[in-house]
């Protein structure tokens, strides 16, 4: 698996469409999810995949302070392919993007919106519950922060 870290204007053609593909794949295709998949925040996003011959197989992107949180920096759109399901690199993918949002923003929480049935896969890399459920495009889901280190369930 190759690891790709670019900013929008960066990404090829090609890999542009790989990773827009793969979200459709599983967001509206997989999830049913009627929502926009293209929400006019890729363009300022730090966008995080893994991709092998067959092209993109997990995604995520990281939103600056004041785009999903008013103050913290955002990972979303966490994703892998059907294919890649169980191989581990879901956990993989996740750690790369906390490592990218600390090399971009510095050590402070980080915050994502996690579909209830995943809640566990986020805190096993430290994030916390931090709402009640709440309902995001007609999917169960939990807001949750990654305390900065050190900081444990301080937030």
């Amino acid at each position: 698996m190759e690891l790709h870290v670019k900013r929008f204007q960066d990404f090829t053609p090609d890999e542009l469409y790989g990773v827009m593909k793969l979200r459709v794949d599983v967001f509206v295709c997989e999830q049913k999810c009627l929502a926009p998949e293209l929400d006019d925040r890729d363009q300022d996003a730090v966008h995080v995949w893994f991709s092998d011959e067959d092209g993109a197989q997990a995604y995520l992107r990281v939103l600056a302070p004041g785009v999903e949180h008013k103050t913290y920096p955002a990972i979303g759109r966490v994703l892998t392919s059907k294919k890649s399901r169980g191989t581990g690199l879901g956990g993989k993918l996740l750690a790369e993007g906390i490592r990218v949002t600390k090399e971009i923003y510095g050590d402070v929480p980080i915050y994502l919106e996690a579909q209830v049935y995943a809640s566990g896969y986020y805190e096993k890399q430290g994030f916390r519950i931090v709402s009640d459920e709440f309902i995001l495009d007609g999917i169960p889901h939990y807001k949750m922060v990654r305390p900065k280190e050190g900081e444990g369930d301080a937030l």
